[in-house]
Parts: C-alpha cells; structure tokens; sequence
C-alpha cells in the first residue's frame, strides 16, 4: 500500500498531498531524503531506503526540471509496489498541465490521482499475470530448442554416447561442411578467430590450431627429465658474458659539512637532545586565506571552448551547430546529454575520482537536467558542465558549518576538554597530521594534550612523544600492549585534572577489513564519546578512497554496543602536495561519507596544514 504522495517545488514548498491516504510517517523520511539525496546530488539513484524505529520505508522520485518540481512516492519497503514508477510518471505527466506557479493549492487533483492509482495498479497486475503465463510457455520452447540442438526431436530416444554432446548425422553433417570449405583452415587459422574442433569417439577431427602450444610435447618433456629444457638452458648461460662488478667508491678523508649533517647531536652518554619547536616559527597555513587565479583557467576554457566548437562544426557543420546554439531545442533529451557526460566522466576519472562516484555524479547531473529548456546562445556542453560545477560545489561545501576553535570554547565553558580521536589505515600519516593539529591549535592559545593511544605498532608511542617534546606539548602514555580505549579514557580524566583544553588521540592504523582491530576502535568511540571522529586518509588513493570510508563507516556502526553508533564527523586529507592536479581523493571521500574535509596535509613541516578550497578543487576537476 503507498503511504503517501507529495508534489513540492525545488525551493520546498508543498503543493499537493494525497489526502485520501492519509497516512502518518513515522520520522521523517522526506526531509532525509532532501538533505541526503537531492541536495548532495545523489539524485540520480533509483531509489532510497529510510529506516527509523518501528519503520522501514523506500522512497521514490522523480523531476520535472523545466517546471522546478518533485514528485514523491513513499511506501513501506516490505511491499515491493511494482507501479510506483509508471504512477510517477502518469503524476508527473497530468499535474504539469495544471501547474500554475501562481497557485499553491490543487485540491482539485485529488480525483485525477486516485483515477491515475487505479489504472498503474491495474496495469501492473495485468504485467503480472502475463508474467505467469508467458514464463511456462518460454521454458517450453528453449526445452524445444535444446532437442532440437542436440538432433534429438522424438523425445530423447536416440542416446549420445562416450558423454559426447550430438549424434553421428550431425557430425556427418559437419564433415561435408567442412570438406566443401576446404579453405577453412587456411582463412581462418592465424587470424585470432577461434578454432572449431569435432571430437568423434574420442579422436578429433576438423581443424586444428598448429600454431599453438601443444601440451603433450610438454608432458613428453617432463618425463624425459626436462633434459631438451636443461641443455638450451645451460647453452644459454654459458653464451652470457660474465657481468662486471662495480668498483667500491673510495671516499676522501675530508670531515663531513656541518650543514649536510641532520642527526641531532649526542651527549658523551649517547642521550638525544630533541629540539624544541619555537612559536615563532612560522603562522599556520590553517590560517591563510587561498587566493585562486583565474587567469590560466579562463585561458583553458576558452581553449575548450574553441576545440567544442571545431568538433561541432565536424560533425554537425557550422550552419546546424549556430542554429542549436542560438535558438535552443525546446527540452533537453537524455541522448542530448550522455556526449557531454561521457566526456566529464572521464575527465573526473582522470583527476582520480572513483569510477563509481563519477558515474554516479554524470546520473545526478543527467536527472536534473532531462527535460529543462536549454536557453539560447548556449551550447549543450556548456550547460552541463555548468550543472556540474554546481553540483560539486554542492558536495563538497559543508552542510553544517564546523569551527573547531569555537568548539573548544563551548566545551571549556563547560568544565570538559574537547576530544578528538584521530582514525585510518595504516601508514597515511595520523601521528603527524595529529602534531600539525596540535601546533595550530597552539598558535590560538589553546592547552593541548596528547594521548598515546597506539599501544600496538612499534615506536609509536616514541613517534608521538617526539612531537609533543619537539611541541612542549604534555603527553600522556601508558606503553605497548594495553587497552586503548582505558587509555583514552585515563587520558581524558588526566586532562580534566591539569585543565587541558584539547586531548588529540592518536590510534593504531588499521585495514577497513581487520575485524579485532576495528572492534577495539568501536569500543574507544563508544566508551569516551570524543566530539569529533576525524578519518585521516591519503590524497593519492582514487577507487579505494570509497572502500576505505564505506567499510570504515559500516564497521563502527555495525559493532558499535549503541542504537546510535558514531560515525565519522570529518576528513584529513594528508600527501596533498604530491598529487599534482590528481585532487579527485577528496570527492570521493566526501561523496561516501558525508563528512567534510576539515584539514588539508600539504608539506612535512608543522605549519603545513591548510583548508581546502572549494572553489580550487572544483576549477581542477573541471579544466
């Protein structure tokens, strides 16, 4: 049964509901559905599944963009509604006669719908029904046509023998083909096309591939001992000439440079002076406002712009592509878009986005504009990738504004210090991004304390007592081979004691598939409920961007002890200096998760820690 129908404008004002339904919804599917699908551009899914306590709903839709309207379904997802779809479609169809932008209510609609749900439910048991009736009917006739293959149309009386498929007339058959063609094996041998061989009891007949590897040579080979193999090797090696070794480096007696030596200098006890970072060392890029130049970009869209037009002018000619790009065509078809989306698609795909986000984004960006008039003096290409643009800026801006420092001080007025727990795979560079953290929050006058939390990879702990020495920053450590979450948790109540703003928690890295290893990160974000979860990945990763997050997400939420599990917040983008104009990671990351990036890795230093740019990544994905 369908719970409920809306009609609402993209600017969300509702025009029609079905009253007659009359159904309540439990939570709020509809505004999920807004947030999660339609304003992140996920739009052109089939469908979408909403679950809530004592509910589960499946939702679908569908636009009429030249009007600016959506059209709803929504129904239990336990029923399987088969004419949603063609219900949608008939909607859409009849209330776009009847729209009138100045009008805001349609009770007169209420019979056409319900006149329009009697006849989909109608047409789809008729659909059903013929199912049932065509189906015994196909397997007949390919049971019909397996006799008929296989020469036998009496029933199966005659039998095959030796299990080969077939009967002697057919092979009969095949040999008076074969021997008429007698061309056959010349033409057809050396070409790359496949060889047909007859087996008849057990022997082969018809047309052999000379030029392949014959097995039996080989198996006669291994039982001689491999001798032929043996003596072509060693002939071979005793042809090599003998390979010169090369001469050991004689080194001057000279001292070495003072500037070329980077170890840190020893005491006559062998105890390392780890150098103290001062403030002054430089202002975080955190900071720094990023300014964009558009001069090379306007340079490559005129190029682009010029090489559409002389590809145009190819294939269509210069009289039909002025006239479509002056006049317009009255609604834009789906065959008009899929040349331009295919071209983005692999333009996406070659800045390392994944290839499901990007195929994904090419059918949002296709659903919102099937239908809309293209306006005049513009070309196809250029209105999608106008859509584009708009959609990635859309993805990537935050949907919720995110300031750190702001936080901090609403959780110290509170009395509590502000967590954060930093997660991801192994090698990505959390221990130092965490530093590089904890140096910015330094530079706004925030007391910062560090939590050695990877208590299962060598040296880490040594790792992070590094940066905070190096920071003047307290650290708090419990050594190898203890439980993290407890020392998270001992790590929080220490910092609750000497008054410490911020407690950044360092944990193990871990593959998204370590299933004891994500367990223990679900039991330290449920047991210390930290304000921010921050996933730390690589700018240089492209498809496993999406497996990392998904599994990540689904992890921490399937083995969480919480109905409310914890998932991640935000995103650290590290190595981003090292990809060039390769930045599709951070689509992808935030495509999956929903989460933003908050911090951008850009260099070794600590003040190498930037913001991301929008409006760059988006120019760069699109040049």
């Amino acid at each position: 049964m369908l719970e409920q129908l809306l009609i609402f404008t993209r600017g969300g004002l509702i025009l029609w509901t079905c009253k007659e339904l009359g159904n309540a919804l439990r939570g709020s599917p509809i505004d999920t559905l807004i947030r999660s699908c339609l304003l992140e551009e996920r739009s052109g899914a089939a469908s979408y599944n909403y679950d809530a306590p004592g509910c589960s709903y499946t939702l679908k839709w569908t636009f009429h963009n030249d009007l600016g309207l959506v059209f709803v379904a929504v129904y239990q997802r336990i029923l399987h509604l088969l004419y949603v779809d063609d219900l949608l479609s008939m909607v859409k169809q009849e209330f776009s006669v009847i729209y009138d932008p100045k009008r805001t209510l349609y009770n007169d609609f209420d019979d056409i719908f319900q006149q329009l749900k009697k006849e989909a439910e109608a047409r789809a048991e008729e659909m059903k029904k013929s199912k049932q009736v065509v189906k015994p009917m196909n397997n007949n006739l390919s049971r019909k046509q397996g006799n008929v293959q296989n020469g036998n149309m009496d029933g199966g009386n005659q039998k095959k023998s030796g299990g080969e498929s077939g009967n002697d007339h057919a092979s009969e058959n095949f040999k008076g083909r074969l021997s008429e063609n007698g061309n056959l094996k010349n033409n057809h041998i050396g070409k790359g096309e496949p060889t047909t061989i007859v087996k008849n009891n057990g022997k082969e007949n018809g047309v052999s591939n000379t030029g392949a590897f014959d097995v039996n040579k080989l198996q006669k080979l291994r039982s001689k001992g491999g001798k032929k193999t043996e003596s072509f090797a060693n002939k071979v090696s005793k042809e090599e000439p003998k390979k010169t070794t090369k001469k050991n480096r004689v080194w001057d007696d000279s001292p070495k440079e003072a500037k070329l030596d980077f170890t840190d200098p020893g005491s006559e006890n062998g105890e390392q002076h780890i150098s103290v970072v001062s403030t002054d060392q430089g202002e975080s890029m955190m900071d720094k406002d990023e300014i964009v130049s558009s001069d090379s970009e306007s340079e490559s869209e005129d190029e682009e712009t010029a090489k559409d037009n002389k590809n145009d002018g190819k294939k269509k000619g210069w009289f039909s592509s002025m006239f479509q790009s002056i006049a317009g065509k009255a609604n834009l078809e789906k065959s008009d878009l899929e040349p331009a989306l295919k071209a983005l698609k692999d333009r996406l795909m070659t800045k390392n986005v994944a290839e499901e986000i990007a195929e994904k984004l090419c059918e949002s960006v296709a659903a919102s504009l099937e239908g809309k008039k293209l306006a005049s003096f513009t070309r196809v290409s250029s209105t999608v990738q106008a859509a584009m643009e708009d959609a990635l800026t859309r993805i990537l801006t935050p949907r919720r504004s995110i300031d750190i420092l702001r936080d901090v001080h609403a959780a110290k007025e509170q009395g509590k210090p502000y967590v954060v727990v930093f997660v991801g795979v192994n090698g990505v560079g959390k221990s130092t991004n965490l530093a590089k953290v904890a140096y910015w929050l330094q530079q706004h006058n925030v007391n910062v304390m560090m939590a050695a939390c990877d208590t299962f990879r060598s040296g880490a702990v040594e790792q992070l007592r590094t940066h905070a020495r190096r920071l003047q920053i307290p650290i708090f450590e419990k050594g190898y081979e203890k439980d993290p979450a407890v020392v998270a948790k001992e790590a929080i109540q220490e910092a609750s004691r000497n008054g410490s703003d911020v407690v950044l928690v360092d944990t193990a890295g871990r593959m998204q598939d370590n299933e004891p290893l994500m367990r223990a990160l679900s039991k330290l974000i449920y047991v210390n409920s930290p304000d921010l979860v921050l996933f730390v990945g690589e700018a240089l990763v492209g498809n496993d961007a999406v497996d990392q997050l998904s599994k990540f997400n689904q992890k921490l939420g399937d083995l969480s002890p919480s109905p409310n599990p914890r998932l991640i917040d935000g995103i650290l983008l590290t190595k981003f200096d090292t990809i060039d104009d390769k930045v599709g990671a951070a689509l992808s990351m935030v495509y999956i998760s929903g989460a933003p990036v908050m911090f951008v890795g850009c260099g070794q230093s600590y003040t190498d820690l930037k913001k991301l740019n929008v409006k760059s990544i988006v120019k760069t994905l699109l040049k």
